[in-house]
């Protein structure tokens, strides 16, 4: 089986070649799933993505396999049987490494480290890792040590040999002190109110920022979606930047965001966000808040989706639960940030599927406005782009504004920031149907009283 996952990965990753790194760490990868209990995801879709995991990082991963649960152990999460299985793979492939695909608790890991003597790592120690390695900005660094300073400040178990209390006072007076668990957890617990200081300056900035375009009337288009479906691929297409776009899950860490020409000659600013996986912490969205407001404060959402990837439909609800969560979107539809989606890979769709997609998302069929696109090949792109700018340029209830035709200041302006939808001119006056969104329309009223 694991010969077959790593023909797959290979397949998925064709495109572009791996960056050369240290030598790679042993490892095994254990994916538990419950059978028949009503789970969503197939336990080899999963063990793959989990194998995907660990070799974006270059982990070399030489024993995966899936592990079916009748129930859950709680010393172990694993029943005996499987422990000791992967016991022996383990000491016979001499692995350094086991990533268990789900979440263990401290006494787990700890339980599984002692059986197998080797190091335990769950599914967000393994995300955190990834985090941790692809951070380049100063603020992505400080969001991936918040969400592993959190994460490590539950795993302060018992298993240490130093950590009998430290005496306090002087002479024979002092008390018994602090043990160095307590240490830990305090100087653990300084280090987050310090990170999360610098992040709320950070929210500050970024808010300011905002307001910027907003005055400058800059709307934003936020591209979200689950990891390695081509968001960064997209961006670059669609600003012509140079943002690192691989075939690896969560090549993309850091946002980035530019400004660019929509076909109606406005502009707007484009940002590229981390991807989402599925099972994603709480806590690992907590930490990336500061990052995350960009997608909750824009004015279009556009979620790009791998249409090619065997579980789409998966990844899709997974992203929009991690949306809702955030409170981007919202379950009434009532409210929240308009949401369109681009069907990215279509390039490599079988020609009677993409025939049938491209059919159902031109009829209106689809359960959202679908737009079939290629990042790679630019293909779609240009339809994507006028969907965009038609859904920025879609304002608040037209109205008639009569202009003087010598105030061609205001004339510009009105062009410039709303959406003249008819003009006809009467003599000396410009008659103009717009409609302008709330923030346009105060301005207006602003400027009549000037």
């Amino acid at each position: 089986m694991i010969e077959d996952l790593e023909q797959e990965v290979h397949e998925r990753r064709k495109r572009t070649p791996t960056d050369t790194a240290r030598p790679a760490t042993v490892a095994a990868v254990v994916c538990p799933y419950t059978r028949g209990r009503g789970e969503e995801r197939d336990g080899e879709a999963k063990l793959l993505e989990a194998v995907g995991l660990a070799r974006a990082i270059d982990i070399d991963v030489r024993l995966a396999e899936t592990a079916p649960l009748r129930r859950i152990t709680p010393a172990t999460l694993l029943g005996k049987g499987v422990v000791e299985r992967l016991k022996e793979a383990v000491e016979e492939l001499g692995i350094g490494l086991v990533i268990v695909d789900d979440r263990l608790t401290p006494v787990q890991q700890r339980n599984l480290e002692k059986a197998w003597q080797t190091k335990v790592i769950d599914r967000t120690g393994l995300i955190l890792e990834i985090f941790g390695a692809r951070a380049r900005t100063h603020e992505g660094r400080l969001q991936v040590e918040l969400a592993a300073l959190d994460y490590q400040r539950g795993r302060l178990v018992r298993s240490w040999t130093h950590l009998e209390r430290q005496r306090g006072g002087f002479g024979f007076l002092g008390g018994p002190g602090e043990s160095q668990i307590e240490i830990d957890r305090r100087l653990i617990g300084e280090r987050i109110v310090r990170i999360k200081r610098d992040l709320e300056s950070v929210q500050r900035t970024r808010a300011v920022n905002r307001v910027g375009r907003k005055k400058a009337r800059l709307p934003t288009v936020a591209l979200v979606g689950y990891t390695n479906a081509g968001k960064s691929t997209l961006f670059n297409r669609l600003s012509g930047a140079a943002v690192m776009a691989k075939d690896l899950l969560f090549a993309t860490l850091d946002p980035t965001m530019r400004s660019i020409k929509l076909p109606n000659g406005k502009g707007c600013v484009i940002s590229d966000t981390v991807g989402f996986v599925s099972d994603l912490p709480t806590h690992l969205v907590a930490a990336f808040r500061a990052t995350l407001e960009e997608v909750i404060e824009a004015d279009l959402i556009v979620h790009v989706r791998d249409i090619a990837h065997p579980e789409t439909e998966q990844q899709r609800a997974d992203v929009e639960q991690v949306l809702k969560d955030l409170g981007a979107i919202r379950e009434d539809e009532n409210g929240g940030t308009p949401l369109i989606e681009a069907l990215n890979k279509i390039d490599a769709l079988p020609a009677e599927r993409r025939d049938t997609l491209e059919t159902r998302a031109a009829s209106g069929a689809a359960r959202a406005l679908q737009y079939p696109v290629s990042a790679l090949t630019g293909e779609g792109v240009d339809h994507l782009l006028g969907a965009i700018g038609e859904f920025l340029g879609r304002a608040g209830t037209a109205r008639e504004i009569s202009v003087p035709l010598s105030d061609g200041a205001t004339i510009a302006w009105l062009y410039r920031h709303g959406e003249v939808r008819h003009r006809r001119d009467e003599g000396e006056l410009a008659l103009l149907t717009v409609a302008l969104d709330t923030a346009a329309a105060a301005q207006f009223e602003r400027r009549l009283v000037r």
